[in-house]
């Protein structure tokens, strides 16, 4: 059977998360979709927004790869499916579901096996389009399986599944005997190091450290956590229930409750709390953020001109990709802050992508993507890493994609 993973129409509504990557990509609960879809056994395709194509070409190669006609079936999975235990389940019971099924929630399809033909035949499964395939799909005579499978729907459910999921999700990294235990249920990888006088706190649930993952001295960590590969904890940290921090992170005052993508750095004192923050973010010495209203109340998100109710006590904030903050800077509860945009001061409202945001005082600006292709060749030297032609188009994809969201922010841009 292949395994085909698609975006849908409503991966936006994952904004600003997705502007810059596939949704399959989310990190959540130490997971994302597509480590899951890895652990099926089967050839795994990927179908995303176009100007995406490229970058998965790159950094996922082998979801490049055209469908095996040899295989008659092909099982479909909707991007936006939770990357948890549960749902890596309910996948593996469809991988054996040889027959035509679906799975339907209110915002599409979850999942679907459909035979191979059909699909090929369809031609749009080269990764140069994208075609709706939930719109596609009929299978109204089609069994569907007793099986819930959920999907995100809006960004804050990120934080809000990296809790719900993160204990189960590393059981399962623990299971595979990768790691060893040190302290009880404080497990390492290959290379891993704790300083001295560290703290641990596994009552809630294991701490993990995968490869060259290093802990400073002075430290406090309460779990579920996990430290990716090459993560750094900075000495007199706080990391407390449900961190989950990407490879190539270094992090340091108190972070509680947050998904944090690889190559972000939020190095110095400051609170982080019930946040998601993308790749290549840097927060300066100070920054803070609420993620409780005074109020004690549920957290209401403005999203692209509509009220969505959270559900939620604790929502702090969600960083796309690339943005920045000055030193002290103050990110009042529950906003959105864009892609590649530099904030200062007090953050009040929602942040538009490609913006310098000094509300506080008195001034927004749009921030052209020239500044952030010079920039990000910088950040990309520190790290070691190469800019490829795919990295600086991205950059001026996205700076298209949200145009319109600058031209509608509540702020007068100086254009």
């Amino acid at each position: 059977m292949n395994v085909l993973v698609f975006e849908d129409s409503l991966v936006d509504n994952l904004y600003p998360v997705t502007t810059g990557r596939p949704a399959y990509a989310i990190s959540c609960g130490s997971f994302r979709l597509i480590d899951w879809l890895e652990q099926l056994g089967r050839p795994v395709c990927g179908l995303v927004r176009p100007h995406l194509v490229a970058l998965q070409s790159l950094d996922f190669p082998e979801l490049s790869r055209p469908l095996s006609e040899a295989n008659r079936w092909t099982l479909l999975v909707n991007a936006r499916l939770v990357p948890c235990r549960a749902n890596f389940r309910g996948l593996q019971t469809l991988v054996r579901h040889e027959s035509q099924c679906v799975l339907r929630a209110e915002s599409g399809i979850c999942a679907a096996v459909l035979p191979t033909e059909s699909l090929v035949g369809q031609g749009c499964l080269s990764g140069q389009t994208l075609v709706d395939l939930a719109a596609n799909i009929s299978v109204a005579t089609a069994e569907t399986p007793a099986l819930q499978l959920p999907l995100f729907h809006f960004p804050h459910e990120i934080i809000a599944w990296n809790v719900r999921c993160f204990e189960d999700n590393l059981r399962h990294r623990i299971e595979s005997g990768q790691y060893r235990e040190v302290v009880k249920d404080v497990f390492v990888g290959e290379g891993a190091s704790l300083g001295d006088f560290i703290v641990t706190d596994t009552k809630s649930g294991p701490i993990v450290l995968d490869q060259n993952a290093q802990i400073g001295p002075y430290c406090f960590l309460r779990g579920p956590a996990f430290l990716g590969p090459g993560a750094r904890v900075i000495e007199h940290a706080a990391i407390k229930d449900a961190v989950s921090l990407g490879h190539t992170t270094k992090i340091g005052g108190e972070v509680e409750a947050s998904v944090i993508e690889p190559y972000t750095n939020k190095q110095h004192h400051g609170f982080l709390g019930h946040s998601y923050l993308g790749s290549w973010i840097n927060l300066g010495a100070g920054t803070c953020n609420s993620d409780l209203k005074n109020t004690y109340g549920e957290v209401k998100l403005d999203f692209r001109g509509q009220k969505v109710s959270t559900g939620m006590q604790f929502v702090g904030c969600i960083m796309g990709d690339y943005a920045k903050t000055a030193i002290n800077t103050g990110i009042f509860t529950g906003k959105i802050i864009g892609t590649c945009s530099m904030v200062y001061g007090f953050v009040t409202t929602n942040v538009p992508s490609f913006v310098n945001y000094a509300r506080s005082f008195g001034q927004v600006t749009e921030l052209p993507p020239a500044v952030m292709e010079a920039t990000q060749k910088r950040m990309f030297a520190r790290r070691q890493v190469a800019q490829r032609p795919c990295d600086v188009q991205l950059l001026h994809d996205m700076y298209q994609l949200t145009r319109n969201e600058r031209q509608l922010a509540e702020e007068p841009l100086v254009l």
